[in-house]
């Protein structure tokens, strides 16, 4: 038992170490051959959905009761989300004169709600679960108000978007696996802690090779787009991309939080949920708009992964989180 516990973890640990080497791989082998992969594209949800039980399943009743005690991160952590990229894409778009679709776009992404890319990030890199899905939570749920409040402010545009849509995919895509996922680990832990044991170590993998394949689909379904995109819009995501990693996680340290949380800050600051900035783009303004989007749901597929392996490599010494417990030795 012990031998197949054993392979499964080392299993486990190559697919996180080698994240960002799947990625690649699965995207330029979609750029080749898209029509091998766009049929997962209406598996999607369900896998964010696999991911988010799995995230579930590492937290405990002791992530949720240090969110009670220090509620300060997860305000601190959405404010910098709703400021840091709106501002950092109207900078773009008047520093790189962006056209008015691209600027569209960008302003979406901008003002787009953390995405679930964060949460798995966070797990992967060895932060506070906890947080980062709390932030996303209350991100996406005023996403409503802070969306189409952004888009008229710098653009002058209007958004029509209903909080029931909005309310309605987080719930099934976060809420309820993570709840469901939760309350598995609870039972679990109580009932047969050696199957919660390999069950934390088997969803890592599990996590690892559901990205690849909706990173694989994204790029699959964004073929035309990607290889015609001009360098300035390419710059602009990348700029974008890692001006939210960068500020979440100094802005996680300025406020004293501790290495972990600061982690889960920087992804959500920096991963945006750029599937509903395409979605929103290619309903209510162009396809020419939903360019950026397109291009950050790659770029940020790349870059997150990177960091989280980076972070993953550099385990946090004061961390005692549901994430770093999942991977621990």
């Amino acid at each position: 038992m012990s031998i197949g516990t054993d392979g499964i973890r080392r299993a486990s640990r190559i697919a996180s170490k080698y994240f960002v080497v799947w990625v690649l791989v699965a995207s330029a082998l979609a750029l080749y051959s898209p029509g091998t992969f766009t049929p997962i594209a209406p598996y999607i949800t369900p896998l964010l959905g696999i991911i988010m039980l799995g995230m579930g399943l590492t937290l405990e009743p002791a992530d949720f009761k240090r969110l009670v005690e220090r509620p300060r991160d997860v305000a601190i952590g959405a404010v910098a989300q709703w400021l840091v990229m709106p501002l950092a894409a109207w900078a773009l778009v008047v520093a790189f004169d962006l056209p008015s679709a691209l600027a569209v776009g960008l302003i979406l992404v901008g003002a787009a709600p953390g995405g679930t890319a964060s949460n798995v990030m966070t797990y992967l890199g060895k932060g506070d679960v906890a947080l980062s899905v709390a932030i996303t939570t209350v991100t996406t749920l005023a996403a409503p108000v802070v969306m189409p409040a952004w888009v008229v402010f710098i653009l002058g545009e209007s958004l029509q978007v209903t909080f029931a849509e909005m309310f309605v995919t987080i719930v099934q895509i976060v809420v309820i696996p993570v709840v469901l996922g939760f309350a598995i680990r609870y039972v679990l832990d109580r009932r047969a802690p050696r199957v919660a044991e390999v069950g934390l170590d088997v969803f890592p993998a599990v996590s690892v090779a559901a990205i690849v394949a909706i990173v694989a689909a994204v790029v699959g379904l964004n073929v035309e787009n990607i290889l015609t995109a001009a360098a300035l819009a390419f710059a602009a995501v990348v700029i974008h991309n890692a001006v939210g990693l960068g500020s979440g996680y100094g802005i996680g340290k300025l406020t004293s939080m501790s290495e972990d949380r600061a982690r889960a800050c920087a992804f959500e600051v920096g991963l945006q949920n750029s599937g509903l900035a395409v979605a929103l783009a290619t309903s209510f303004f162009s396809p020419e708009a939903a360019l950026i989007p397109a291009l950050f749901s790659v770029w940020h597929n790349v870059s997150g992964p990177a960091l989280a392996s980076y972070f993953s490599a550099n385990p946090p010494a004061d961390a005692a989180s549901g994430a770093e417990s999942a991977t621990a030795d």
